[in-house]
């Protein structure tokens, strides 16, 4: 994606590098899963770090403040987040 906010690229959470530090920006879900990902806390401006992707990254782990999550690849691909 080429949209830009101040100097950090937006990008979906499934397209992180492990280890990568970043920021919640939007949640392009519907309101079901939408109200899950909140109920983790995962919401705009969560601070996130990608701690592995699965083989064929079919899953990304992530912490959540000292929560690991295991998201699946398609749920990954409706969150949009910029380097933190």
């Amino acid at each position: 994606m080429h949209n830009k906010t101040g100097d950090s690229e937006i990008k979906r959470l499934i397209d992180c590098k492990k280890s990568a530090v970043v920021k919640v920006v939007k949640l392009k879900a519907d309101a079901e899963l939408k109200q899950r990902l909140i109920s983790f806390g995962i919401m705009k401006d969560t601070v996130l770090e990608v701690l592995e992707h699965a083989p064929a990254k079919s899953t990304i782990e992530i912490k959540v403040g000292r929560m690991r999550i295991a998201l699946r690849a398609k749920e990954a691909e409706l969150i949009e987040v910029i380097k933190a």
